[in-house]
């Protein structure tokens, strides 16, 4: 089986984070990039997770089949241990972007196509950046797989930050939901 066979099996699996646990020494040979956020501490009091853990908590709450948004959930944050500034508060200014150059080397590497590669880096690009129903990026279909990681990422936050974010994500939703039947 080559790596993107193995990739595809974990990732599309019942249940991805328990397939990534018990395969994670194979992923990390195949991306050894994954290495540095486990065990890297947020020391943010909107996460109460290491960055690891925080990204497992994601693919979990994804609760999906989809590859490219479970790759995207594992490398949204990929780019903290590399982008990351310590004041009173540690914050990751660019992490985006960081974590989208290093998808897009990733996936790259493992020999997807530019097209699946495109998809993957915008919904981690992207994955921070308040959508705007009435100025839409990308398709329909990118944005609301965007909003999906978007409230995936919210629910994998300290218990006691999510309900604004998630009443924002409704928000956005309602809009997104009244745009597609617009559409139609």
């Amino acid at each position: 089986m080559d790596n993107r066979e193995f990739i595809y099996k974990v990732f599309t699996s019942e249940n991805v984070a328990e397939s990534i646990i018990k395969n994670l020494d194979k992923i990390l040979v195949i991306i050894p990039e994954i290495k540095p956020i486990i065990g890297f501490e947020h020391n943010h009091p909107d996460h109460h997770l290491t960055v690891w853990k925080h990204t497992l908590k994601v693919i979990e709450n994804l609760n999906s089949r989809d590859l490219e948004l479970n790759l995207a959930g594992l490398l949204h944050d990929i780019g903290k241990p590399f982008s990351y500034q310590d004041e009173e508060v540690r914050h990751f200014h660019g992490h985006p972007e960081v974590s989208a150059k290093m998808s897009r080397t990733i996936l790259s590497r493992i020999g997807y196509d530019e097209e699946f590669i495109n998809r993957v880096v915008y919904l981690v690009n992207y994955h921070d950046t308040v959508i705007d129903p009435d100025n839409l990026d990308n398709s329909i279909g990118m944005v609301k797989k965007r909003l999906r990681l978007q409230y995936a990422d919210a629910k994998a936050h300290k218990p006691d930050k999510v309900l604004k974010r998630l009443a924002v994500l409704d928000d956005i939703k309602n809009k997104l939901d009244a745009l597609k039947a617009v559409e139609r």
